[in-house]
């Protein structure tokens, strides 16, 4: 099992974490700033309006959905952010569902004529994972509905902004813009014992003295460690469906191999055995009393399998 331990600030990844610096009105200087090093010459964000972060459809068969964030602008622009700390299959389906809710709800209800202007929905996911289909690289990716071939923008009130943390891997002499010290800061809070001088300016000196552990009362420090623990028991879950999911395999793997050549049948025990394991931290999962829905989307089991346990 991997040891962790809690640092002098809060961990932004955590649910508890990322809310306690970004979501609360007496903080969304925060979160302004941070939009605007995002859309920087494109957008200028002037004040924001916090939503209900549940979205309940208009129907009553609609899916509910819960953001980690949802939030208004001055001319009725919308934003959600996402902070997707675990890899999952459909993280991106999941991201054009929500804003296509944003995007129905703007219909107004029981109106016979509506001419279909609507407000621009932006949805921001901030990833402590990395897509298998991007370079190296590239960290920072903006998604607009373009025409093929030219790249034109064929519509601007729509947009995905996708940062995957994993690869932001400057150090503090590379950092040129606000945007840089952001990504740096967000990446590296839970590690550092002390304010770099480079962040000692006034929305990070703000932004620090929320984030020191030790202002947190008892209950903030139980939603805190709640958080990390929940953090932490799947990352130990991760652990064990590899080691023990590629000892079984590699058992079961030769068995077969003899039959079928021993690369493939290596391969086919491996994906079996971790296979096994995602069943066994599942029926965990279940009993802890974790959603069906949920832990499908976690361990990357259809609904189907998850429902059978």
């Amino acid at each position: 099992m991997q040891e962790y331990t809690i640092g002098r600030f809060i961990d932004p990844f955590t649910d508890f974490g990322f809310k306690r610096l970004f979501g609360s009105e007496p903080h969304k200087d925060l979160l302004i700033d941070f939009l605007n090093q995002l859309f920087l010459g494109e957008r200028q964000i002037v004040d924001l309006a916090y939503n209900k972060n549940e979205h309940v459809g208009q129907l009553l068969e609609d899916r509910r959905v819960i953001f980690d964030l949802s939030c208004t602008g001055l001319d009725g622009e919308q934003f959600i952010i996402e902070v997707q700390r675990l890899r999952q299959q459909y993280f991106k389906d999941r991201c054009v569902y929500y804003t296509s809710s944003l995007i129905r709800e703007q219909a107004p209800p029981g109106v016979p004529r509506w001419d279909y202007r609507l407000k621009p929905v932006y949805l921001i996911g901030l990833m402590d994972f990395t897509f298998d289909d991007t370079l190296p690289d590239q960290y920072l990716h903006k998604i607009q509905l373009t025409r093929l071939g030219t790249g034109e923008v064929f519509y601007d009130k729509l947009g995905y902004t996708f940062i995957e943390m994993p690869k932001f891997n400057k150090t503090e002499s590379e950092l040129v813009t606000e945007l840089d010290n952001w990504f740096f800061l967000l990446k590296n809070l839970s590690k550092l014992d002390k304010i770099p001088v480079f962040l000692r300016k006034p929305i990070f000196s703000k932004l620090f003295n929320i984030a020191e552990v030790c202002k947190l009362n008892k209950i903030e420090r139980m939603a805190y460690d709640s958080s990390l623990k929940y953090q932490w028991d799947w990352y130990n879950s991760l652990d064990y469906i590899q080691k023990e999911g590629f000892e079984k395999g590699m058992e079961r793997g030769r068995e077969e191999g003899f039959e079928k050549g021993i690369d493939e049948g290596i391969e086919k025990g491996i994906i079996e055995g971790r296979q096994e394991e995602k069943i066994t931290v599942a029926r965990g999962m279940k009993k802890k009393g974790l959603d069906n829905s949920l832990i499908s989307e976690l361990l990357e089991l259809t609904l189907e399998e998850v429902e059978k346990l």
